[in-house]
């Protein structure tokens, strides 16, 4: 299971964005992949070690604990992540 994890702020337009990228890139890639991935969100609002280390990156999408991007999210460079995590 590979799991990618969306850390994100109340009222953050590109949080949205953001989201909506991580669902068509899900949809786009063929079920043995995006079905052996769990996404989760969080806000960084909830828990303050995750403020202090990512409240000037937000949105923040993390591939298994480990950063893959921040800002903006590229679809191809999140597909090609994922389709690496499953072979």
């Amino acid at each position: 299971m590979t799991e990618v994890t969306l850390l994100t702020k109340p009222d953050c337009h590109l949080c949205g964005v953001a989201r909506e990228v991580i669902d068509v890139t899900l949809a786009d890639l063929p079920e043995s992949v995006a079905g052996s991935v769990e996404v989760t969100e969080t806000s960084i609002l909830d828990d303050d070690a995750l403020y202090e280390k990512w409240w000037e990156k937000i949105p923040v999408v993390l591939i298994d604990g480990e950063l893959h991007g921040h800002w903006r999210v590229s679809q191809d460079r999140l597909a090609a992540a994922l389709r690496g995590k499953a072979s």
